[in-house]
């Protein structure tokens, strides 16, 4: 993912979600609607999300360290599992609650008209900034379907914000939905049933989230063309003929560390080893630019140890997609 793409993504929905928060929580204070005042702190738990995202993309550029060598790359992924946690707590429990003292304690809206015109409101500011993420994904997503992009991207930014908007969206239909049922009967209930929703719906959100950027912070390969395209490159059929085993690891979303052992003649000197290796890690970086951190261990090659040892395919630098759980 781009940096820049994600970011324009993030500042889109940071703006809308400010905006919505803060009429959201007028529209609470003139009608005493739940559903107002789950959403007003759903809004505002998001924006406070794309502050993590912002802050963890900034703090994930600074320079590699003695005691961090490989940088600082996957502080994205962090600050995107805290999301899932601000999304689980602030939002999810919070609605939950407010759902069931509505409820218990249930009583007429006043002033209609303001709930109503602010979720409105925050259907349209919403749909652009879905727009905006949307629009962005597409420039990475390719043939994947959304499911396929959300569980497979790299960078966690993208992912978030769609299904931070996505959330936001069916959210506001249930709340509109709440309080148009209540005003059509004069049972407040309606309007707790609509903010249990809510909740229900950003948990299980949250939970997504969270076992998705998981997956992402364990450590994950590179993709399976990523994959391909670092085994062509590796092999120039002259001094290196082949791979005996490869790991790869994303140290960050545009950061890759390749590790392989590669097969040499054993009739090579040590001077034409050492130079088919700085090759081979020139064609790594051209054909993959994200491998930024390369090792290649020269052995020669032996196809008893080769069928004694495990399948390069199965190993952890194999296919993506065959990695449990993203």
């Amino acid at each position: 993912m781009s940096a820049s793409g994600g970011t324009k993504a993030i500042v889109a929905a940071l703006g809308a979600n400010l905006a919505i928060a803060v009429a959201k929580f007028v529209a609470f204070l003139f009608s005493g609607s739940s559903s107002m005042l789950a959403e007003s702190v759903h809004s505002l738990a998001d924006s406070g999300n794309q502050g993590l995202l912002l802050l963890g993309g900034k703090k994930a550029q600074r320079e590699a360290t003695p005691q961090h060598p490989f940088g600082y790359g996957r502080e994205r992924y962090i600050y995107a599992f805290l999301v899932s946690i601000v999304l689980f707590s602030v939002g999810g429990m919070f609605a939950i609650y407010e759902g069931y003292e509505k409820i218990k304690h249930p009583h007429e809206l006043e002033h209609w008209y303001w709930p109503v015109g602010v979720l409105v409101f925050a259907i349209i500011a919403e749909s652009i900034s879905f727009r905006t993420a949307i629009k962005e994904s597409n420039l990475l997503r390719g043939k994947l379907s959304w499911s396929q992009f959300i569980r497979r991207a790299k960078a966690p930014e993208l992912p978030v914000v769609l299904l931070e908007d996505f959330g936001a969206l069916v959210g506001l239909v249930l709340a509109l939905g709440g309080v148009g049922l209540a005003l059509a009967t004069g049972d407040g209930v309606w309007d707790g049933i609509g903010t249990l929703c809510i909740g229900v719906l950003l948990i299980v959100i949250a939970i997504v989230l969270a076992a998705e950027t998981k997956s992402l912070l364990l450590g994950e390969a590179a993709g399976t063309e990523d994959v391909a395209k670092i085994e062509k490159a590796v092999v120039d059929g002259d001094t290196v003929t082949g791979i005996i085993h490869m790991r790869t690891l994303h140290l960050g979303p545009e950061e890759l560390l390749v590790a392989a052992k590669i097969s040499v003649r054993h009739d090579d000197t040590a001077a034409q080893v050492a130079e088919a290796i700085d090759a081979a890690e020139a064609r790594i970086r051209d054909s993959v630019p994200i491998a930024r951190v390369i090792y290649l261990e020269p052995d020669i090659y032996s196809a008893a140890e080769a069928a004694a040892g495990a399948s390069p395919e199965a190993s952890p630098g194999g296919p993506a997609e065959d990695a449990p759980g993203h």
